[in-house]
């Protein structure tokens, strides 16, 4: 049983008691009636050749609060694509397929970058979350959204279900809820959230000062986790960063669209079991590059309220993140010897050493342009600038899903 410790500035959900699933989702079926819930899905094709995928439909059969789902499909041909459409429809409510790679979505990709949209060139799991969001958008009875990943080795239908209860309730005021859960096995994963995100955030704060923001991004117990939920009149105003920098950019957004008192985070499953990435070592893939895109996001969203990054700060911040890196892994050293799991230190200061040349080059490349690469514009703009594409994206998808 968790702790229902509050310990930050968000209100915090631990798993507590013994309440079924089942009682959950009875109660999330009442409220279907007022508030329909939609659920996204980023997928790409080889997914669907993996035993997680199917574990999710099977799980997914058996959920019936759900308005619609929408799985965002990359890199998938046409073939792949009526595959997965069959796949889908033995689920109990409507599920429309996105074929991102599809003659139609590429024209609205190319509709939208001549009209000086950015980032739409680039394919990935932000642009997949960003079309899926535009999409679930034109359907005006939709009000709630809830996202998760589909290489959930342990999936159970209790993710959605926690997911969409703080913010479909009657009696609760949320906009934004962001799953955690423990990433446990026989040894401590999560190395990115670990070793590069809450190090940084404390050198940060050392470096150039605490503040709202930083208490903020602090009080996420798994900041880095793909699993939200949020209410459309919020989704309508967040930008979704194209890069590895995804999951904090969208905790940036949803800090400067709405108050602290109406974001939380929940505890949605026990323990989390995904695919894990290499730890890499340049900025082409693997956990380096995802620390080097999270860092720069960062130093991005605060320079954007006022900070000011100098040389002498970025080689102070080093320093500093070293110290609490090293601090962070004597932490998890006992915590490990605790309860018997298996730790190597070693490979634990591979791995700060790994994040502190990922941030070293981030710090380099922000300094070189602050800028960075631009986000995918909040929906709210696309429709103040064209106020018919979403007539014209519901259609499309209409006719590739026939």
């Amino acid at each position: 049983m968790a702790d229902f410790f509050q310990n930050g500035v968000i209100t915090t959900l631990q798993k507590l008691g013994g309440r079924t699933l089942e009682d959950m989702e009875t109660e999330l079926e009442s409220y279907a009636e007022r508030h329909n819930m939609v659920l996204m899905l980023p997928a790409l094709y080889s997914e669907f050749q993996t035993p997680a995928m199917h574990k999710i439909i099977e799980e997914l059969k058996h959920v019936h609060y759900l308005h619609k789902i929408i799985l965002g499909l990359d890199r998938a041909t046409e073939e792949q694509f009526e595959e997965v459409k069959a796949l889908m429809s033995v689920l109990p409510c409507q599920v429309d397929v996105l074929w991102n790679d599809g003659p139609r979505i590429k024209e609205l990709y190319a509709e939208l970058t001549a009209e000086g949209f950015p980032g739409l060139n680039t394919p990935g799991k932000g642009r997949n979350v960003w079309t899926m969001i535009g999409y679930g958008l034109t359907d005006k009875n939709s009000y709630a959204f809830a996202l998760h990943d589909c290489d959930i080795v342990n999936y159970s239908r209790e993710i959605p279900a926690r997911l969409f209860f703080p913010i479909v309730h009657p009696a609760l005021d949320f906009e934004f809820n962001k799953g955690f859960y423990s990433r446990v096995t026989h040894k401590l994963h999560g190395r990115a959230t670990r070793l590069l995100y809450s190090p940084l955030l404390h050198a940060l704060g050392k470096v150039v000062g605490r503040s709202r923001y930083l208490d903020y991004m602090e009080s996420f117990r798994y900041a880095l986790s793909g699993e939200f939920a949020f209410i459309r009149s919020l989704g309508r105003g967040i930008a979704i960063s194209p890069t590895w920098g995804l999951e904090v950019s969208t905790l940036s957004e949803v800090y400067k669209n709405t108050s602290n008192r109406r974001i939380c985070q929940t505890e949605i499953m026990e323990t989390y079991e995904h695919k894990h990435q290499d730890l890499g070592s340049d900025n082409s893939g693997g956990i380096y590059k995802m620390a080097n895109d999270i860092s720069k996001t960062l130093f991005r969203v605060m320079a954007q309220q006022g900070i000011v990054f100098s040389e002498a700060s970025f080689k102070t911040l080093l320093a500093t993140y070293y110290q609490e890196a090293r601090f962070e892994i004597s932490k998890y050293n006992a915590l490990s010897k605790l309860n018997d799991l298996e730790y190597n230190r070693e490979k634990e200061i591979i791995a700060a050493e790994t994040f502190q040349d990922a941030i070293q080059e981030a710090t380099a490349e922000f300094y070189e342009d602050p800028m960075g690469i631009p986000s995918l514009s909040p929906w709210i703009t696309v429709r103040s600038v064209m106020p018919h594409f979403s007539d014209k994206f519901e259609k499309y998808v209409k006719e590739d899903n026939r």
